[in-house]
This record gives structure tokens, sequence and C-alpha cells, in this order.
């Protein structure tokens, strides 16, 4: 029987594990391969509407809940916060954010079976010449949201995702760099 969480484990990318540590693949990914790992992310990412959003100011790490989306080469996540918000203050202090995409369902299994997904990266303002193509994107998957996403008192960001770090078994994690994902192989 498949490991209902072996589609989202992309192979040939750094391992860890209880037993053997870190290993890292002796052979590249194909891009065939990588666009696998894409497809499985996206799709993962596509079937959570939320996600917890990690910032920190000077003093302390600070968690909150945003809906989220992602764009097609998973290089950017995109959300929206008030401004008048502990988060909004902390990503303007310190950019550098997590974000923490999971399929729990608060049952004692999740342990063994839930699967997550940390994002680790930079948040960005999105510039104006790419706003509706943004806008468009998020707004496919949270159309519900629009009012508040247009509203003057939103601000709409973008986490330039630089790894991210896929959990499952409780213990086997997986790292995905984003760039390694996205190399375009020309001597092939």
């Amino acid at each position: 029987m498949k490991d209902k969480n072996e589609s989202v484990i992309p192979h040939g990318v750094i391992q860890h594990g209880p037993e053997e540590g870190i290993k890292e693949s002796s052979r590249e990914k194909t891009g065939l391969e990588k666009e696998e790992c894409i497809r499985q992310l996206k799709t993962f990412f596509e079937s959570q509407p939320h996600a917890v959003l990690a910032t920190q100011n000077g003093k302390a790490p600070y968690a909150s809940l945003v809906s989220f989306a992602s764009n097609e080469k998973l290089t950017y996540l995109l959300f929206a916060t008030p401004k008048a918000t502990r988060k909004y203050s902390n990503i303007l202090e310190n950019p550098s954010v997590a974000l923490l995409i999971d399929n729990r369902k608060n049952t004692k299994e999740d342990i063994q079976e839930a699967t997550t997904v940390t994002a680790l990266g930079r948040v960005e303002q999105i510039e104006d010449f790419e706003r509706s193509i943004m806008e468009k994107i998020y707004l496919m998957k949270h159309p519900h949201l629009a009012d508040f996403l247009n509203s003057p008192k939103t601000a709409f960001l973008k986490i330039r995702v630089e790894k991210y770090i896929v959990v499952t078994h409780f213990q086997r994690v997986v790292e995905i760099s984003v760039y390694s994902l996205h190399i375009n192989y020309l001597h092939l």
C-alpha cells in the first residue's frame, strides 16, 4: 500500500531522519523529477487554505493564522494582513519569516500521519506592475477575501521563498532549495 504522505516527499534532496542523520542524494534531480516535486507541493498547497505565519520583532517570535496562495513556480507565497497588526509591524522590523502549511486534523494520529511544509524566506512588498497578477492568484483561492484584499487598511505581501522543509511521519525531514527546483539544464 502506498504511503499517503509519499506523494509530498520529493526524492533526491537532503533528507533527515531519526536513524540516518543527514544524507544527501548522490545524484542531481532530473528536470522531470523537479517538475513532479513542484506539482506535488502545489497540490498540497492548494488543499490547504490557511497557514501559520511566524514573525519576530527584536524581543520575541509571534505566530498568526493567514490565508495564503502560491505562484505557479512556488517561488512566492502570498498573503494579506491588516496594517494595524503585530505581524505587520514585526515584518516591517524583520522581513525574515517562516510559514507553516500542514494537513493536520487535530487527532492523535496527526503525530505520525500529518504532513507539514515550512517555507523559509523574506517578505517583500508586491510591486504595482505585478499586483494584478498576484491578486488574481490569491483571489482564485480566496474569492471571499476580495473586499479585505482591496481595503486601503490591508497590506498585500509576498514571501520570496528560499527553502521548503517537508516533514512526514513525525521525523522524516526533506529540505528543498527553491533555487534547485528551478535550475535550467542547458547541458542536457
